[in-house]
């Protein structure tokens, strides 16, 4: 069913799947938005013939958040508003069950936005998301279109990262001096890049791919599958929210300011 839901609804829903969890700090709004997230993106992608294969690539992707959630937890924990029980106190650290619970909760939200992100974005096509923002939206229309050629160009980057790694290698440069080498390479991309934007800016100049009044080849709808859509991702926010005020752990951002 995602494949019908146009990707500016998607995106529309990851907007609100992760602002409450910009405002509040509890780790039970978090986890609980977290959950449902995945226990509804599943509920989608089962009648889909590729569902393991997608349940494999989300499991990939989300690595790096839980890679990088303890450590964000890890910050307030010991620097955070101190309360209840001390465990330890050193300089400007202060360990208590106040600040370790701050974390925790960090820590689960670095997770739920994540997982917010990929189950909502993860598979949308750059060049759809550019009609429905142009269409629906109606952004810019070069804003748009120069944004979606830049989404473009980052495999020739990545490839052109390759390529210039094995030309060093081959001239017996690519094996020492890592962080020269990182540097030498990451300018040489840079003024890459630039010599390409230009003439892609050129030529897509050329076509009229700037000009205001212009016609799609794809024309970007919406319909009921984008309104089950939102109500989903609203209801999911509502959940956790109204989960976390039954437990008594709702508590707001400027709680910990």
């Amino acid at each position: 069913m995602l494949e019908r839901v146009n990707p500016v609804t998607r995106f529309a829903g990851a907007l609100i799947l992760t602002f409450p969890l910009f405002i509040t700090l509890d780790w039970v709004s978090a986890a609980g938005a977290a959950v449902l997230e995945v226990l509804v993106w599943l509920g989608f992608v089962m009648g889909s013939y590729e569902r393991w294969t997608q349940i494999r690539t989300l499991c990939l992707r989300v690595i790096p958040f839980l890679v990088a959630a303890p450590l964000a937890g890890l910050s307030l924990a010991l620097y955070g508003s101190p309360g209840g029980r001390i465990f330890a106190s050193w300089g400007l650290i202060t360990i208590s069950s106040q600040s370790l619970s701050y974390g925790v909760a960090v820590a689960a939200r670095v997770i739920a936005l994540g997982t917010a992100c990929l189950v909502t974005l993860g598979d949308v096509d750059p060049t759809d998301m550019a009609d429905g923002l142009a269409q629906i939206w109606h952004l810019p229309v070069r804003f748009v279109l120069g944004t979606l050629a830049g989404v473009r160009l980052i495999s020739c980057l990545m490839s052109d990262w390759r390529t210039m790694q094995l030309a060093r290698r081959a001239r017996g440069l690519g094996d020492h001096r890592a962080v020269r080498r990182f540097a030498t390479l990451a300018f040489a991309l840079l003024v890459s890049a630039i010599r390409r934007g230009s003439t892609l800016a050129t030529a897509m100049e050329a076509r009229g791919f700037g000009h205001k009044q212009r016609t799609w080849a794809r024309v970007s709808t919406v319909g009921i599958p984008d309104i089950i859509y939102i109500l989903v991702a609203v209801s999911i926010v509502g959940c956790g929210l109204i989960l976390s005020l039954v437990t008594g752990d709702f508590r707001w951002i400027g709680e910990v300011m």
